[in-house]
């Protein structure tokens, strides 16, 4: 095992020499290495989150779940049955301290999927403690917590992998890096939607005692159990749920925002919520050449029409995507634009190369008849190809699986800390335009970590016994 612990950590600081570039790897399967050579991983928090995440950790070669932490004793009992039943023996801890001291030299890595609020103190906690950490998104709900995230990276040289798991999707992969630049043209504008069904709090029949939810910073168990909903806490939907997709528009339009108009809604819940449940927002991108282009965000908690997916339309053709191939797999080329659309024949050249799969090809021909005047007021579009490559294994495994290649062998990370850190800045900004109604217009210098105030010094881990956040609802 020592052997096998010295491997890890050479690997480990082999990597962190990558972080500054924030590369983006080449679509291609990541190999976690020989079994013998384990990764031992504690995780922050069990709540919903990280029971989707245990589902992919239990299912990669090496890794081994040794420790769990999370302040409800519910949730602990429940972290031992699951892992037991796939021959992980794990101890629970309330406090991630505690944990931290006596876990110290059985544990490489540290999985963060508490609330929010907490990410910066659990991350930077064990950061500082010598572990390397996969944080799920988003970063904070706190702009300047955000920024400590990375801060503290820079200064241990540990790694910190954000959970913005499309960034490590195969597909999605495939579709930025081959099919958006080579068969869209140049990407004009960009939709996206994540729409939700009406629910209540959630409840339940024994939360935990009010001591100690006083003691880990929860006014009461609806608040606790409930955590998106309060700003202390959390963002509400559109840092829950926007920050995956408005991540998508950075990637697509290669810069981050230059402003962003947003109006909000939360009256189809209960008054005691104070997060929006709806935002509506759209994004402008000015490009280096100083052209603009616009993506609208719309993300609903009140109704679940159309689901989630991704949507970006250039001058040649429009990619539809989403994690799950039903609702988004379609590539479809522009019939209506004589200037800039694809002849059949250079389509045709597209699917030989294997960037999409044939299938849809042969309709074109019904679809713009000879004798038939395409409305260019109304593009026309085929019915579009599918995208030829899939995903056939959770969707949070790919992610994981980059970041203990990291760890293993120095592979480079799909979203490290400061490149998460430009989505966190446009996502919590539209909370702001909304709660304004003013467009929030964005500086260069904003998308950059700034360097810690002088007044303030590095925060240290206090001593244990300290309280610890609570896993995600």
């Amino acid at each position: 095992m020592e052997s096998s612990r010295r491997g890890f950590m050479k690997g480990a600081a082999a990597a962190a020499t990558f972080l500054p570039s924030f590369s983006i790897l080449s679509a291609k399967d990541i190999t976690i290495g020989p079994k013998d050579d384990d990764i031992n991983v504690a995780l922050i928090g069990f709540g919903a989150e990280a029971k989707v995440l245990s589902e992919s950790l239990v299912r990669i070669p090496g890794v081994r779940v040794r420790a769990v932490c999370d302040i409800w004793k519910f949730e602990q009992q429940r972290a031992r049955g699951f892992f037991k039943s796939y021959g992980h023996e794990v101890k629970t801890y309330e406090d991630y301290r505690e944990m931290l001291e006596k876990e110290d030299k059985n544990i490489d890595a540290v999985v963060v999927a508490t609330p929010d609020w907490m990410h910066c103190e659990h991350a930077c906690a064990c950061m500082r403690a010598g572990k390397h950490v996969y944080c799920e998104k988003e970063m904070s709900n706190r702009l300047e917590l955000a920024a400590e995230m990375c801060r503290v990276q820079k200064e241990t040289g540990r790694l910190l992998q954000i959970g913005h798991q499309r960034r490590s999707n195969p597909r999605y992969r495939h579709c930025f890096e081959k099919v958006i630049p080579q068969m869209l043209g140049r990407v004009t504008n960009a939709y996206a939607q994540w729409n939700r069904s009406l629910l209540p709090f959630n409840t339940v029949k024994k939360p935990p005692k009010q001591s100690v939810l006083d003691k880990y910073g929860y006014k009461n168990p609806e608040q606790f159990l409930n955590w998106r909903w309060f700003y202390k806490h959390g963002g509400g939907s559109m840092v829950d749920l926007g920050s995956h997709q408005i991540d998508m528009f950075i990637w697509a339009m290669g810069v981050p925002p230059s402003s962003v108009t947003a109006i909000g809604g939360k009256d189809a819940f209960s008054p005691r919520r104070e997060a929006y449940d709806r935002v509506m927002c759209i994004y402008e991108f000015t490009l280096p050449d100083g052209t603009k282009n616009e993506a609208y965000y719309q993300v609903l908690s009140s109704n679940a029409r159309g689901g989630f997916y991704e949507q970006f339309m250039g001058e040649k053709a429009a990619l539809t995507i989403a994690e799950i191939t039903a609702r988004g797999n379609a590539v479809q080329r522009d019939l209506g634009n004589s200037v800039n659309g694809w002849t059949n024949e250079e389509w045709r050249g597209f699917i030989d190369r294997g960037l999409i799969l044939p299938g849809a090809d042969d309709k074109i021909k019904k679809d713009t008849p000879k004798d038939v005047s395409v409305d260019t007021r109304i593009t026309a579009l085929s019915e579009g190809n599918p995208i030829s490559v899939e995903l056939n294994k959770p969707a949070h495994m790919p992610h994981l699986e980059n970041f203990f290649a990291a760890c293993r062998h120095g592979e480079k990370l799909n979203c490290p800390a400061e490149l998460a850190y430009e989505s966190a800045v446009a996502v919590l900004a539209a909370n702001v335009s909304a709660d304004t109604h003013k467009t929030h217009y964005f500086k260069p210098e904003d998308f950059k970590v700034p360097p810690r105030p002088a007044a303030t010094p590095a925060p240290a881990a206090p001593a244990a016994p300290a309280p610890a956040a609570p896993a995600k609802a």
